[in-house]
């Protein structure tokens, strides 16, 4: 059975508010995610693809991993670069390094989480940091608005204890990486998008309440179990390895969440941009020709001179 204690490494806090939601979100669209392979090799699902970024701005993509076979992870991700946005990778289980140009390096563990600003440009590497057992966690890429796609890039460890782990009566738990749950500020606060960023233990039979902003984007991803979303005859149901889009209904002030079984999912919701999207790869910017000075800058060395310039 899924356990819902949260790790010794993780001390949990009380609630200090109660989230009250009088009208819920619904699912509007369950999307089943899509098997790949990114950096050398490593087996992926990638469950926020393109095709969903308008949908769900200011996200941008949302991969999952989970394996126990080295061969599926041990490539790793070797130097690869990034501008123009926000990666947060957040390790259920497993060991990876982190390497950057701009001088940082860190050791994402079990529980922790990494949030990297590639802004003007970096270039790093995440390799795994052992030679077999079980590797799982998620990486979700967030959107910088325009006025700070060549800010400075800007990395920060989040060991396992800096998150906070929130004990909800009936044995609930949310650990808060991001934005605010039950009165609990989370590990990080990010401004312009706001991102509300959840990791929720539900035991069987319980109801987990979640306010939301009006027109803030949201999805639920459940990787455990299974969840009722909504009420009644509305209620969509989220089996493991489902995301489900939340819909931007008027007068909806959050979202309910029943588990149908123990479960475990994320909540993830930000405050749209409505910018331009134009993406090539690991470079996401609001303009084609933005594009291309991008790939001239990395292709002649110039990601640290600019990080530099900007104030790295």
């Amino acid at each position: 059975m899924e356990q819902h204690t949260a790790s010794p490494t993780t001390p949990t806090v009380p609630a200090t508010a109660t989230e009250t939601v009088q009208r819920s979100r619904a699912v509007d669209r369950v999307v089943r995610g899509i098997a790949t392979s990114d950096g050398a090799g490593v087996k992926l699902t990638r469950v926020l693809t393109q095709n969903l970024q308008r949908r769900l701005d200011p996200f941008l993509m949302l991969d999952a991993f989970g394996t126990d076979s080295r061969d599926d992870y041990i490539g790793g991700f070797p130097d690869h670069p990034h501008r123009g946005f926000e990666t947060i990778t957040y390790m259920l289980a497993g060991r990876m390094r982190h390497r950057d140009s701009a001088g940082n390096e860190g050791l994402l563990e079990n529980g922790g989480a990494q949030w990297m600003v590639a802004g003007a440009g970096v270039v790093h590497s995440e390799m795994p940091e052992q030679e077999d057992g079980r590797m799982e966690g998620f990486q979700l890429w967030l959107n910088l608005p325009a006025a700070d796609k060549m800010t400075a890039p800007w990395y920060r460890d989040l060991p396992a204890a800096a998150v906070p782990t929130v004990a909800l009566p009936g044995g609930a738990t949310v650990r808060v990486l991001a934005g605010a749950s039950h009165g609990v500020a989370g590990a990080v606060t990010r401004p312009v998008t706001e991102p509300l960023y959840l990791d929720v233990s539900l035991p069987a039979g319980q109801t987990f309440s979640q306010a939301l902003p009006q027109g803030h984007n949201a999805f639920l991803y459940t990787y455990r179990g299974e969840i009722a979303v909504g009420a009644g005859s509305n209620a969509a149901v989220l089996e493991a390895q489902r995301m489900g889009v939340l819909d931007n209904a008027a007068g909806a002030d959050g979202v309910n969440v029943t588990a149908t079984a123990d479960a475990r999912f994320l909540l993830i919701a930000g405050k749209p941009l409505g910018e331009p999207i134009v993406q090539y790869g690991p470079f996401v910017m609001n303009t084609q020709e933005e594009i291309y000075q991008t790939l001239a800058d990395f292709r002649e060395g110039r990601f640290n001179q600019i990080a530099l310039s900007n104030g790295a």
